[in-house]
């Protein structure tokens, strides 16, 4: 039987690959530094950015990404009364130093170790940061793909202040554009609706539609039944930091990666995933935390709803856990994931996740699609049967750090679960 559907699923590659796939995206032509994203807190000012695999060869003069090593190049413009120093293992608690990534390379084609060290050392980020200086430097950390949580601690006498961006790594097609999701309104602002009264938000969630759909909207496929509050700030990089990952677009090298990796049953932590709709638009985006094979992954879309609540951005989410692979005649390329009927399990699952990221403030559930029973499941667009409780699941994040204990609930649907709530939470 493993045969056949190994032989199916090649045929799926030669027919999508000649008929439906798109090429490879253009990249674009910046720089590293012209791409860099700045923020600004009290006295300090600072900028970072993720090299591409060229350009960290450019700057080092070897090729870092072959050793799974990744720069990242920050700037810290100091018009503080105090001294800062940047903290690299908040970068990544696995950075490299400068001596030990030149002695990496100490036995290739490269140049002497010692002309290497002395290079290596001469642009690493040098501490500290006086008051009324600018310092730029890279930090050395392991190669991501996708996107990269890049967090600058810098800390004081007293004092400490935190900066977390969220970045595509260069190279990667991400199955969403970064200037229309995050940069710009996607709606006018006529159509933004800022709620500060928590009622009033739970009835407009409440009444968003239960599922989402085709492309035409005529049939209803998985059950919507996920709300974010947060974004670029807080919410994503909480994800990013618990191992989410976004997807790749549908382009011919990740069809193919992914039907390869469906082959082999390896592990491909950004394979894309089939459109659904809302608001009548495919995601904005989608992510997922892979397992070690491609068949085992938990995934979500997100929407960017016209909504905001306090200011900050709303998603409307769907979450399911992916627990095989499988042909089917309702996907243009013949094979979809198969997902786990107990839809509220990975609900529950990301909300336990998200409490560990620091940045989880407040819980909730409103009325969703409505129970569904497990003898008598509902059915998504690919007819994977699911069954559910019924409710969506509000999370609100922060840049703030909140403990488990500090997480509090919304005193909304009593009769939902409380499985989600992590211990000691407040309700």
């Amino acid at each position: 039987m493993d045969g056949i559907v190994n032989r199916l699923l090649a045929a799926v590659v030669i027919t999508f690959l000649c008929g439906c796939a798109t090429t490879l995206p253009n990249a674009g032509g910046l720089t590293y530094k012209s791409r860099a994203v700045t923020r600004t807190e009290g006295g300090l000012r600072v900028s970072a950015s993720v090299l591409s695999a060229e350009e960290s060869e450019a700057v080092y003069g070897v090729p870092l990404a072959k050793k799974e090593i990744q720069p990242v190049w920050i700037e810290v413009q100091n018009d503080d009364t105090v001294s800062y120093f940047l903290m690299s293992p908040g970068l990544d608690p696995n950075f490299f130093p400068a001596s030990e990534a030149a002695e990496a390379f100490a036995d290739s084609n490269a140049p002497g170790k010692d002309e290497l060290d002395r290079h290596f050392r001469a642009i690493a980020f040098r501490n500290p940061v006086l008051p009324g200086q600018t310092l730029s430097g890279y930090v050395l950390t392991n190669l991501s793909e996708g996107a990269k949580l890049v967090q600058l601690d810098l800390v004081a006498s007293g004092q400490a202040k935190t900066f977390a961006f969220l970045m595509v790594v260069p190279g990667f097609y991400a199955d969403y554009h970064v200037s229309a999701v995050f940069r710009r309104e996607i709606y006018p602002p006529e159509k933004i609706v800022n709620y500060t009264d928590d009622d009033t938000f739970r009835a407009a969630l409440e009444a968003l539609p239960c599922c989402a759909t085709n492309e035409d909207g005529s049939k209803n496929g998985d059950p919507l039944n996920l709300v974010i509050v947060g974004g670029i700030d807080d919410a994503f990089p909480a994800l990013v930091r618990r191992g989410w990952s976004p997807t790749e677009q549908k382009w011919s090298g990740a069809i193919m990666k992914t039907i390869t990796s469906a082959l082999s049953g390896e592990r491909y932590v950004n394979s894309p995933v089939s459109d659904l709709y809302l608001f009548g638009r495919a995601q904005d985006l989608a992510l997922q935390k892979a397992r070690d094979t491609i068949h085992q992954r938990n995934h979500l879309r997100l929407w960017l709803s016209p909504m905001r609540y306090r200011g900050k951005p709303v998603w409307v989410g769907q979450i399911s856990r992916d627990i095989g692979v499988r042909l089917t005649f309702h996907s243009p390329t013949l094979t979809t994931h198969k997902i786990d009927p107990d839809v509220d399990e990975a609900r529950t699952a990301l909300t336990e996740d998200m409490a560990y990221s620091q940045n989880l403030q407040k819980i909730g559930f409103v009325k969703g699609v409505g129970a569904t029973p497990q003898g008598a499941p509902s059915e998504n667009l690919t007819t994977d049967p699911y069954y559910t409780d019924g409710y969506r699941q509000v999370l609100v994040f922060d840049r703030q750090p909140t403990s488990l204990s500090g997480i509090e609930f919304f005193p909304w649907e009593a009769a939902a679960k409380f499985n989600a709530l992590p211990s000691g939470a407040k309700r």
